[in-house]
């Protein structure tokens, strides 16, 4: 990020906040309606790197749409043993290009997708919604997957899609997200909103995004009912990870015990963990050996 850019970011969010915290005194659900739709929109687009679109010329492109919006997917390998990566919040789906190409060396069929407003997808926003159901529509079609294997907020859309059917062999969290009021709370304090407006943001998904699901606030996050998911979890994350902290990952091996197995990087932090060798071995190797051992009960 330029300097003149985050310049720019400091000075909207300041006329924003203001704007935020005065109509909150006038319309408070009107606050709480807009304050919600800037929560859906990234700040930052990310880039392709050097090497990521020689991975993505690799992959067989497919294209869905979710709320008028193109959201483009990738499959590489013969489409047996999928597994699904799952990218965080202002990311896409090449940047677990190290992933895709340990994944095949072991024979699986790596499937991933840019969110909407992420990578080479359409839209201006997106919700943990939309990544539900992305992932759902992408397990219908792929069927049970062997792994998701998902990075900072893809690692909380995964445990919701889970919780709502979709079927995996197992999990790999990466620098995950573990609560959905932990991104709210940030959000508020990033912009130093009223508690009342929090209030009517959630007011709002539950009347108008998510009306009728029960216990919504609850089943957003990723350690409510471990034992509806059922599956094993390892979960990588850097002790000083500047995006999540590490207690993120630490209330998911609280929440699913013996099911779940932490390992702490160092010097890592939130986005090089992704490509390091040690941590793809791990995850990889994580996938391929809970085959092994599960192979003879099938």
């Amino acid at each position: 990020m330029s300097p003149m850019t985050a310049l720019v970011q400091t000075v909207s969010r300041t006329a924003l906040r203001t704007a935020l915290n005065t109509t909150s005194f006038l319309a408070p659900r009107l606050a709480g309606r807009a304050a919600f739709a800037v929560s859906l929109r990234p700040v930052g687009h990310s880039r392709l790197r050097p090497g990521e679109s020689e991975l993505l010329a690799q992959a067989r492109t497919g294209q869905l749409t979710v709320n008028g919006k193109s959201v483009v997917t990738h499959q590489w390998g013969d489409g047996s043993r999928p597994v699904l990566l799952v990218h965080g919040w202002e990311s896409r789906a090449s940047r677990l290009g190290a992933f895709v190409t340990a994944l095949r060396e072991q024979g699986y069929s790596p499937v991933a997708f840019d969110a909407p407003a992420h990578g080479a997808s359409s839209g201006r926003d997106t919700s943990i919604i939309e990544y539900r159901e992305i992932i759902g529509r992408l397990h219908a079609e792929h069927g049970r997957f062997e792994a998701i294997v998902a990075h900072s907020f893809g690692v909380l859309a995964t445990f919701f899609a889970l919780r709502d059917g979709v079927e995996a062999r197992r999990v790999v969290g990466i620098g995950g997200v573990a609560e959905f009021d932990w991104i709210i709370g940030g959000f508020r304090t990033m912009l130093g909103l009223r508690e009342r407006i929090v209030r009517d943001m959630r007011g709002h998904l539950e009347r108008v995004m998510l009306p009728g699901e029960p216990d919504i606030w609850r089943r957003l996050n990723a350690t409510y009912r471990p034992e509806e998911i059922g599956v094993p979890v390892l979960l990588v994350h850097d002790e000083h990870d500047d995006r999540v902290p590490l207690d993120q990952s630490r209330a998911l091996v609280r929440a699913y015990g013996e099911g779940a197995r932490l390992v702490v990087t160092r010097g890592l932090g939130h986005r090089r963990i992704l490509g390091d060798p040690e941590v793809v071995a791990a995850a990889v190797d994580f996938v391929h050996q809970e085959r092994l051992h599960a192979a003879p009960s099938e």
